[in-house]
């Protein structure tokens, strides 16, 4: 007998109960112990496997939570996954990843397809949020939490840091380390995080009197580490900083590499500070300096909202802020 095509009327004629009793059994509805003890036993001597999408057309649940996220590659993003799973696994829920790049449309489109019944619920970490976007996820009937910030009367559970207060912590730990030709090696500027961080870098530099120029700010192309390199080599052809802040941790490494490679020393000759204190940070040579913007934190209580959205529908939306903290390593102070 086939198994991997077995039926419920197959399941139902081995264990000499009803089609309907099988049912109930598989969709984990109440049934006597020796029933469930019949319809079990059939299934698994068949190899039956119960349909996932017909079981969550019956119970209303598909049992599974959507994570998206711009890169899938970036370390910040491995980190908020596994966080995210600890906790809907413990729930309960499968988790589903997303990489959906850091066009608007294709999360867009990811949330259509999941409003048709893919997915229980979806924590979405958008890099640019744009007035469609914000129209379908107003729109959207899937339980939902952003983790990033979102514009002014959007009511959605979301969960962001703040990125412009880790920029100023940055600047003020080089101030104190005695730098004052601070850059920022920044991301794109149309992105939610490229925004929020390039105003945290002038309002601390203003704060503290330095130069604010536009030859000590440099806009890459992604938040990557290609894209940093090409845009440190364009930093360091028009300026000569003393230290540089930057938008996360992979830019930074890849400052590092284009620094070392000129016969420069880091942090001698310039002090380096990136973002997200992710694990690459404790790879780089010398260690580097990070600020923790809170990923695994910012992912878990996303996780905590998104599960209790699920369970209450009408809940008072919630928005949380994560606050930032300077990691202190060698790239950013000289030693003795």
């Amino acid at each position: 007998m086939s198994t991997g095509k077995s039926t419920l009327v197959r399941v139902a004629e081995r264990a000499g109960v009803s089609i309907a009793s099988v049912s109930r059994v598989l969709n984990g509805l109440p049934a006597s112990e020796s029933i469930t003890e019949r319809v079990r036993a059939a299934a698994e001597e068949l190899g039956y496997v119960p349909n996932a999408t017909a079981r969550s057309l019956k119970v209303g649940r598909t049992e599974q939570i959507a994570l998206a996220v711009a890169d899938v590659g970036n370390p910040v993003y491995v980190s908020m996954m596994h966080a995210v799973n600890e906790v809907v696994a413990s729930a309960g829920f499968r988790l589903v990843l997303s990489s959906t790049g850091s066009d608007p449309a294709d999360q867009i489109n990811l949330l259509k397809n999941l409003n048709r019944g893919f997915a229980d619920g979806l924590i979405l970490s958008p890099l640019r949020v744009t007035p469609d976007l914000i129209e379908e996820v107003r729109a959207s009937r899937l339980p939902l939490v952003i983790i990033g910030s979102l514009p002014e009367g959007v009511a959605v559970d979301n969960v962001r840091a703040n990125s412009r207060k880790g920029v100023g912590l940055a600047v003020k730990h080089l101030y104190e380390q005695g730098r004052r030709h601070i850059a920022f090696l920044n991301g794109p500027l149309d992105t939610v995080p490229g925004t929020a961080r390039l105003a945290g870098y002038l309002k601390a530099m203003t704060n503290l009197a330095l130069p604010v120029t536009s030859d000590l700010q440099v806009e890459a192309t992604d938040f990557t580490y290609h894209a940093g390199l090409a845009a440190t080599t364009a930093l360091l052809n028009q300026s000569s900083p003393d230290a540089i802040v930057c938008s996360n941790d992979l830019l930074a490494v890849a400052a590092m590499k284009i620094i070392v490679g000129r016969g420069l020393r880091v942090p001698q000759d310039i002090a380096l500070v990136g973002m997200d204190n992710t694990d690459i940070t404790e790879l780089a040579n010398p260690a580097l300096t990070s600020v923790d913007l809170g990923s695994a934190r910012r992912a878990r209580k996303a996780a905590k909202l998104l599960l209790a959205r699920i369970d209450d529908p009408d809940r008072p939306v919630q928005s949380v802020v994560v606050s930032p903290t300077l990691v202190v390593r060698e790239s950013s102070v000289v030693a003795g």
